[in-house]
């Protein structure tokens, strides 16, 4: 189990603060005193944060990318998850990519949706994490690192991960239905929460092989 980071903490508390209320609904928030759910029509909203992802996808800031969801059979219809790729002038330019079945060695921050409310009133803006292995500011060349089969993370991480480089560093948005989709036991993912992962691949290697220590 990796170290907690405060943030992480301070998440965790309030999860069992709001479990013991009686789930993801009723949330307090201290600024009025009154009774807030910062995940009401949570569905409903992050099915409107990912559409509003082609406004981005077609006129945003940067480098967008857009990927169906991997499948077995490419034929068959599926969600997208959307990409901003992030310069950080460590691209190794290299042109393949992980399969599947490969072993990769990540970095990553995941987060929630922004929300319109912080929650408990303050601090999360921009969408609370939900697991990292990053302690402080995100830098790839300083990050702490996990390893993952590829076929063991949700459709939408692997997918990006299917379409990455080594030295890629990107946003990667995952609609819930590539992500945990109404799963109600993932202590700090409410059910139908849009997946927003800063992720950095550094290599990766075939099934059987061994990955490079860093």
């Amino acid at each position: 189990m990796k170290r907690k980071t405060l943030k992480q903490l301070k998440a965790i508390i309030y999860v069992l603060l709001l479990t013991l209320g009686g789930g993801w609904v009723g949330v307090s928030c201290s600024e009025d005193k009154g009774t807030t759910n910062v995940y009401e029509n949570w569905q409903a909203r992050n099915d409107a944060f990912v559409a509003s992802l082609e406004d981005s996808l077609n006129h945003g800031v940067g480098t967008w990318k857009k990927f169906k969801g991997y499948s077995k059979n490419p034929q068959t219809g599926g969600d997208y998850i959307y990409v901003q790729v992030v310069p950080t002038g460590n691209e190794s330019g290299q042109t393949t990519s992980p399969t599947y079945n490969d072993s990769v060695r990540v970095s990553y921050e995941g987060r929630l949706m922004p929300t319109a409310i912080p929650l408990n009133g303050k601090g999360y803006y921009d969408g609370s994490i939900f697991d990292t292995t990053v302690y402080g500011n995100y830098d790839p060349k300083t990050n702490a690192t996990a390893r993952f089969k590829v076929s063991g993370l949700v459709n939408g991480f692997a997918t990006a991960l299917m379409h990455m480089h080594r030295g890629d560093t990107w946003i990667v948005y995952i609609p819930y239905s590539l992500g945990y989709g109404g799963a109600e036991d993932k202590t700090l993912i409410p059910p139908y929460s849009t997946l927003i992962y800063k992720m950095t691949l550094y290599d990766f290697a075939v099934e059987g092989a061994t990955l490079p220590k860093m």
